[in-house]
This record gives structure tokens, sequence and C-alpha cells, in this order.
């Protein structure tokens, strides 16, 4: 009495389902210009259909019915097409549609069973519009037609074979009737599936055999129960009373619909329970996510622990040595100055090590070297220092130590000593053997200091006093500390004095020692302190040195004298010109910028740049020979002149000396001012005065300050001296009574006889030094 479908209600309405499908991707234009001959069947099949409901409406046996099974018939369509159970689980829904159009069939014939079956496919699919599936309108149509021609074509056959079908059914025995509607439902699934399978085959370009055993064969067993339905529903109305079979038919409504509540219930529990454990999934989701998270999270702490620890390490020890740095030593010497101050007795002291020559071992030797040896004397600081005890590496080659717990300063000295054994010893790097020592600076604890950082600053600067005296080691004194504040004051004055104009230029004559005439100055740098009064440059030019002020300054030294020399020339136009001696510092030779800046000074002064001298320390050109070179011939082509000051007192190559474009060597006023005392010295004095007229060079004297001096240097040929034999260096006003008067020394030599007592050695009372 039930019939079972996939899908749909009837097999043919699979057709439904994928036109569905297909619909809500592609417009219906767009599917039915992509499959041409689907479009030709559809039709077709939908021309043989209404042929087949035409005749069937036609030839109906409408006389030859009873009304009440007529009425039966009629209902069991309607609830057929509408009453349907899915059910759970499975793709499938119950229906006794083809069951009614096979009891229409053994009933009353062909033309009932196709009108039964075109009006089921109506109503099924209508009822599918109802519940929201909307499909195309030609679906309607194909399904009636399907429904329809399945119908003629299977009773068509089956009357062929068994000859009119009520008669068959009504005279036939058990097993014949059973033959009859067996036949009658393979023949109407066979019909309807092929068909079905043909369409959806067109439709989607797929390979009908695996549509129809896919989608189709399924339904076969839906077929075999709707035959055993359709013969029982036969022998109820035929053989039992119309009034128990309508009772009959009742009860089984109320158990199809009862089943069917049953069903629906099912589904909503099992729909409850799907949403449940969807909603268990979601939240065991969420807890693992949260665990994860978790995880996550701890590991990011261990991490944030592990980068702290290292970043913590970083910012406390050095990188190179991995010795503590700076501010771990500091933060250690707090703890120790503390201590000290809570428990009387308990002391400790500070070293401040510097290594020397290390700059030169850096230079030499490379970087990497430098590198090895500062780990190779942190290795062996660490060594010597006890368990209690620090060492750090602060900057470069400088290291500190912090001795605890120890008697006296005296003990802190041996340590000292051990230390700079030690380092004294050599260091074997890359196969080669390297050598340097140590400057060390102690300061203890005092009741003085309030701060442990004083204590640091005390070490560095007896430190600094080792390194100025050449002493190894230095235990800090206060009188070192008041040194360096005047040092500091000194350096701070100075910078102020470069903006308020204090610096003044003073300028010692250089006189032509055969013709005892003025030929130049040489310009001196003062500074006009506002509280000390004149300060010499043997007390400011170091610190200036130290502090890289010396550049500027040496710029405003070239600028004002320059300046000067042209007024001179200017003023004094009917007179020869003079030169003027400019020192340049070592830094400063240096310095890229220098042929600019020169250059510059040139331009803005208007001196005739064959007047200006530049005067360099040999120690300055020699320390890089090949550079420098190139950058005194760079100065030359800017038609300045060139000088080496204070020569013999450095280290000259002659293999170099010859490739300099040097005009003039300075003989140094050290071995001029002992040329009375030590032969040697005369000699040194005559060897350089050779070596420049070889070189064809001109030779100043620096430092004569006796008659004898001035005579021996006229007899070896020096061609210019300076000196306080002529003057000290003097302001400018003085400078221009000179210019005035450029023989004024004309007069300085002693008579004959005075001049031979000077060859006899009796020159003691004739020394004027005392006197200029």
């Amino acid at each position: 009495m039930f019939g079972l479908c996939s899908n749909s209600h009837s097999i043919h309405n699979t057709l439904s389902n994928f036109c569905l499908s297909a619909s809500s991707n592609f417009r219906l234009s767009q599917v039915f210009k992509a499959f041409t001959a689907y479009r030709v069947i559809l039709w077709t099949l939908v021309a043989f259909g209404v042929a087949a409901a035409t005749r069937a409406g036609l030839s109906f046996p409408l006389n030859d019915m009873n009304p009440t099974v007529i009425g039966i018939l009629g209902a069991l369509t309607v609830l057929s097409a509408l009453l349907h159970i899915k059910i759970p689980q499975i793709n499938l829904r119950m229906t006794f549609s083809d069951a009614v159009v096979m009891l229409a069939f053994l009933l009353y014939g062909i033309e009932a069973g196709i009108f039964v079956a075109i009006l089921e496919a109506g109503l099924s699919s209508l009822s599918a519009r109802l519940n929201g599936n909307k499909m195309p309108i030609e679906n309607y149509f194909l399904n009636a037609s399907i429904a329809a021609i399945s119908a003629f074509l299977s009773a068509t056959v089956a009357q062929l074979v068994f000859g009119s079908i009520p008669s068959f059914a009504a005279n036939s025995n058990l097993r014949m009737f059973a033959a009859l509607i067996t036949a009658l439902a393979v023949l109407q699934f066979m019909s309807a599936s092929v068909l079905t399978a043909v369409m959806l085959s067109l439709q989607h370009h797929r390979n009908f055999v695996k549509i129809w055993y896919r989608d189709c064969l399924s339904s076969s067993a839906i077929y075999a129960a709707s035959a055993a339905g359709a013969g029982l529903a036969y022998f109820a109305i035929t053989q039992f009373d119309l009034g128990a079979v309508v009772f009959g038919a009742l009860i089984v409504g109320l158990v199809f619909v009862s089943h069917r509540i049953f069903v629906a219930n099912t589904a909503e529990n099992e729909t409850q329970l799907e949403s449940t454990k969807r909603e268990q999934e979601v939240v065991e989701s969420k807890v693992r996510q949260l665990h994860d998270t978790l995880k996550n999270q701890e590991n990011v702490a261990k991490s944030l622990r592990e980068s702290n620890e290292k970043y913590r390490h970083a910012a406390f020890h050095d990188s190179l040595t991995n010795l503590p740095n700076r501010e771990n030593f500091v933060e250690t010497l707090r703890g120790h100055f503390e201590k000290t101050n809570r428990t009387e007795g308990d002391s400790f002291a500070v070293l401040y090590l510097d290594l020397n020559r290390f700059k030169t071992i850096n230079d030499s030797l490379g970087h990497a070297i430098g590198d090895q040896l500062i780990m190779f004397v942190a290795e062996r600081l660490t060594e010597l220092i006890g368990e209690n005890d620090l060492v750090a590496r602060f900057a470069g080659d400088e290291f500190g130590i912090i001795l605890s717990s120890i008697p006296d300063l005296q003990h802190s000295q041996g340590f000292a000593d051990r230390v700079k054994q030690r380092l004294q010893e050599p260091f074997l790097i890359d196969g080669r053997q390297v050598f340097t020592s140590v400057s060390i600076g102690i300061a203890g604890n005092h009741e003085r200091y309030t701060k442990a950082e004083e204590v640091l600053r005390d070490a560095d600067i007896a430190m600094y006093h080792a390194k100025e005296t050449g002493t190894p080691c230095v235990v800090f004194d206060q009188a070192m500390h008041s040194r360096a504040v005047n040092l500091l004051q000194l350096e701070t004055d100075l910078r102020a004095a470069i903006k308020k104009n204090e610096l003044v230029a003073h300028f010692q004559p250089i006189v032509g020692l055969q013709s005892l005439e003025l030929v130049g100055f040489e310009a001196l740098i003062r500074w006009n302190h506002p509280k000390r009064g004149l300060v010499p440059p043997g007390e400011f030019i170091p610190i200036a040195e130290e502090t890289g002020l010396i550049i500027p300054i040496t710029l405003w030294m070239l600028f004002h004298s320059c300046r000067q020399l042209a007024i001179w020339n200017r003023k004094f136009s009917n007179q020869r010109g003079l030169i003027l001696s400019v020192n340049l510092s070592g830094k400063h030779f240096e310095d890229p910028n220098l042929v600019r800046h020169v250059s510059q000074v040139i331009c803005e002064t208007t001196v005739d740049p064959i007047s200006l001298k530049l005067e360099l320390t040999e120690s300055a050109i020699m320390n890089n020979a090949d550079s420098a070179i190139q950058m005194l011939r760079q100065l030359r082509n800017l038609g300045v002149q060139l000088s080496i000051d204070d020569f013999g007192t450095g280290y000259s190559s002659l293999s170099y000396l010859h490739k300099f474009p040097i005009d003039t060597l300075k003989v140094d006023r050290s071995f001029v001012g002992s040329m009375e005392e030590a032969s040697e010295n005369g000699e040194i004095v005559k060897t350089v005065v050779g070596l420049a007229k070889a070189l064809r060079m001109n030779v100043v004297a620096e430092g004569i300050e006796t008659i004898h001096q001035l005579h021996q240097l006229r007899i070896l040929g020096c061609e210019y001296g300076q000196g306080f034999l002529f003057s000290k260096a003097v302001p400018i006003e003085e400078a221009e009574l000179m210019i005035e008067d450029r023989f004024r020394w004309k007069n300085i030599l002693p008579d004959p006889t005075a001049m031979k007592a000077i060859q006899n050695g009796d020159s003691g009372l004739l020394d004027l030094g005392d006197s200029i």
C-alpha cells in the first residue's frame, strides 16, 4: 500500500530535484541554450504526455466505475501526493503514489491509471512548490508527461501480455495475479527510470548508465512494495464490504499519520541532538582553543622570561669578553660602598686599568688582533682576582677591578704590581707575539666619599696621572682631584673663550742670520683669560688637543694671522714682503677638510699664499707618511710654503723626507740651546743644516738666546733664526715697530775683539739672554 522513492515522491521527480539545483546556478535561458538536445527531447516528451492524457480522457470508462471506488481512488491520489514520510538518517521518503496508479490499472484499466498518474504528478509538484521547492515551469509539464508516458507504456505492455488488465485481475488465480502486478511494477519502474535518467544525462552531460545506477536503481524495491500494496488494496475492495474497506483505510490513514508524526518528532529530536552535538563540538573546540591559547601564552611568557634574562645579561655584560660592564661594575661598587658604611673596618679598593699602546696595536695589526688581545687580557685579569672580587671591561682597552675586604691600600698596590707583571708577559696571537703594558690608578674607600661613583672617578683620575707621568701605578691623592677640577674648569673656560673672542695672536720675529734683517713672523696663540690674565699656550693647547678644540682654535689662528699679514702687506707695501708661519696641529693635519679650510682662509683674507708658511711637527707627518705626502702636495698646490717644526726630535725616514714637498726645516730649540754645552748637539745642528742644503731646503733655528749660538749658527750656514736673543712673541703694535725697523738687530754683534773671545770659548760675558 505504500511506496518508497529516492529523493522525491516518485522516480520522475528525481529530475525535478536536478533541475532545481541547476536553476540555482544558471538562469533558465542559459540552461536551455546550453542543452539544445535536452530541450528538444523535453518538449517531445511533453507532447507524448499530452497525447497519452488526451487518449485517456477520451476513452475513460466513466460508466463502468463505481462512484464509491472512484471516491476512494481520488482520495488516495490526493493523499499520496500530499502525504509522505521522510525516513530519518537515509535519503528516502515513504509514499503510496505508485500503489494508487497500479490500483487504478487493476480496477479500471489503462485510462484510469494514466489519469491517476498525471493527477498525482501534478499534485506532487504543487506540494513541492508549496513547501518552498521552486523549479522552472517546464518541469511541471515534464513530470506529468513522464508519469503519463511511463503509465501508458507499462500498462500497454502488460495488456499485450495479459490482455485486459481489469479482466485478468478479476479472473486469475493468486499466482497469475502476482505475475500481473509484478510485471506492472517492473514495467513502470523501467519506463520511468529510463526516461528520467535520459533527461538527466542530457541536462548535465553525464553518463546515462552511471546516473541510472546511482539515482534510479534504488527505487526498484519501492515499486515492488507499491505493487504489493496495490494488490492488497485490490483484494480488499473486490472481496470485502466497502464500508470495511473505508474503515480499514481510515485505520491505515491514522496509522500513517501517527507514524508521520512519530517520524517528524524523531527527525526533530535528531535535529536537536545534532544541534546539541554541534554546540558540544563548538564548546570542545573553544576549550581546545583556550587550552592552546593558554599553552601559547605560557610559551610566550617563558620566551619573555628567557629574553629578559638575555637582555639583562646583555645590558650588564660586555659582548666581547662576557665580563661585567661599567653599569654592572657601578652597581656592585654601590653594594660595597653601602656595606662599608654599615661595617667598620671593612674596606675595598678600586683599580682603573688602561692598556698602553693599544691604539698602535689596533692600527698596525688590525682590530681583529686587538679584540683577541682584549679577550686574553680579560682572561689573565680574571685569573688574578679573588672569589669576592670583580673585574669588568668598561670600553675599548679600559678595565676596572674591585678588591673587596682588603686590609689597606698597600695590599691593592701589591695586587697592581702582580697585574703589571702578568700583563707584561707576551701574548701569542695568530702565531705572533704581542706585547703591552698597563697604567693603573687606585682609589680606596674614604670617609670623604658620599657616593660609589666618586671612588671610580678618582681611580680614573689616578690612572690618567699614571699615563701622563709614565708611572705604572698611581694611588689617588686629593691634589690630583684639584688638578682635574682645574683642568675641567680650564676646558670649560676655553670653550667659552672661542665664542667670546678671548684668544689673541702674538708674533715672534724670524731673522735672517747673515743680514740680521726681519724676514717674517711665527704666529703664536695666547689666551687673554678674564681672571688669570695672559695664559701661555703650554697650559691650554694640550687640553685643546685632547678635547678636539684644537681644530677650531687653529682655524681661528689661521684666519686672524692671515688677515693681519694682508693688512701689513698693504700698510708696508714699500718694503719687501713678509713670511708668516702658522702652526698646524697633528689632529688638524688628519682632518680631510684641512685643504678646503686653508683655501677658504686664503680667499677670505686675500693674503698672498706664497707669503704663508704652514708648520707641521715631524711626528704628525710621519704617523702616516704615504697619506701625508698626498695632503702636503694638495696644500702645496694652493701656493703656500711648508715647514717641518721641531725637526730632530721625532723619527724621520730619509726615504720619505726627500719625497715630502717641504721648503723649510726648523731645528728644535733643545739642540740649539745646548750647542755650547754638548758638542754632539752642535754636530746634530750641523747635520740638519747639511741635510737641508742637500735637499734644497732652508733652515730656521729656534730658541736662539746667546751671541755665541748666533755666531755658531752663522758659521754652520743656517739661514734663519728666532729666539729671545731677538725678541719674544709680541702683540701686533710691537710687531709693527719691528717691521718699520727691519734691521734693528744690525748692531747686536760685538766688535772683532769680542768675536775672537767668542771663538776661544769665553762667551759667558756676552750672554745677552737675560737682558732680552
